[in-house]
């Protein structure tokens, strides 16, 4: 009995830390992907020198960035300073340990309430890294990405709730059973595109990349991070696009984890975030509060009542 306990103690720890070592390795590649893809749009090689078409480039990064001296500002709060990366990129792998794996690591029946508690515990650390290097870009930075963040998340869980009360489940694993026959995007195209776009403000990226303005806030928020805490923020914040890619795959286009199938779709998802950065322009930010507030969250509220009503006729009638 005792070992058969262990084993079971032992798989979800084993398996955690094999998922968060391959989020890790798909990080250092999709950073490649970008460089690659941005340089190609833009008429350029991108990196090509280290190894064989510069694959090894983001271990050499990784070692640069780990290996030079860390600075801090002399009048900052060094104790939140130094904390703000480390509890950001926790909080981004603790929002993978809910995805339902076949190896069953934490998929439980509020996965999808305990994903939307971590992303909204992420703001926390961006306010923070803002505030703590007590200096008025980041501060400004963190400031605008507090705002954004929370506008979108607004309508982001009102878009969730819709397919939450048409599945009748907190639990990710519900999104695969529903989606055996017609992918969720072919009911609603419309709550599909509003989605993709709150993801892209969700993630501080491009156009919504206002928290990083270079034009006018150099950095943002990490402007006076440097080595091993602005390579934690680096890491947080594309194993954040990662994750939000895997969570638009498994609301919208088919939620069966286990076929490499869905790991193209993965694939072709980052891509867009990618793409998106190469081709569009950054967005005034009066349009970005304007469309959330007077588009998105009218529409994502007349879509949950259009779902909530749909439900109801199906089950009394």
């Amino acid at each position: 009995m005792v070992v058969m306990y262990l084993v079971d103690l032992l798989i979800p720890v084993l398996g955690s830390v094999v998922l968060i070592v391959c989020v890790m390795v798909g990080v250092a590649f999709l950073t490649l992907l970008e460089r690659k893809v941005l340089g190609y749009i833009q008429l350029r090689k991108g990196p090509n020198k280290l190894g064989f078409m510069g694959v090894l480039q983001p271990f050499s990064d990784a070692i640069k960035l780990f290996t030079k001296e860390q600075t801090y500002p002399m009048i900052s709060n060094y104790l939140m300073y130094y904390l703000s990366p480390v509890i950001s990129l926790f909080l981004v792998l603790l929002c993978w340990m809910c995805i339902p794996l076949w190896i069953k690591l934490y998929s439980f029946n509020l996965g999808i309430i305990f994903f939307f508690s971590c992303i909204s515990l992420g703001v926390y650390t961006v306010m923070l890294a803002g505030w703590s290097s007590n200096s008025n870009y980041a501060l400004l930075g963190g400031l605008r990405a507090v705002a954004q963040t929370i506008s979108y998340e607004v309508s982001l869980i009102l878009l969730v709730m819709s397919y939450i009360y048409l599945i009748n489940s907190f639990n990710f694993y519900g999104l695969n059973l529903y989606q055996k026959n017609v992918w969720f995007i072919f009911l609603s195209l419309p709550l599909g595109l509003m989605l993709l776009t709150s993801l892209l403000a969700e993630t501080n990226r491009t156009p919504f990349d206002f928290a990083e303005g270079e034009s006018e806030l150099v950095s943002g928020f990490n402007i006076e991070y440097s080595s091993g805490g602005f390579a934690l923020i680096f890491l947080a914040e594309y194993a954040s696009i990662l994750f939000m890619s895997m969570f638009f795959v498994l609301l919208f286009l088919g939620a069966d984890i286990n076929l490499f199938f869905f790991y193209m779709k993965l694939g072709l998802l980052t891509y867009l975030f990618i793409w998106v950065r190469g081709t569009l322009p950054r967005f005034r930010y009066d349009k970005l509060m304007y469309l959330v507030w007077k588009s998105y969250l009218p529409l994502s509220l007349c879509f949950l009542m259009f779902f909530i009503s749909l439900k109801m006729i199906l089950l009394y009638n």
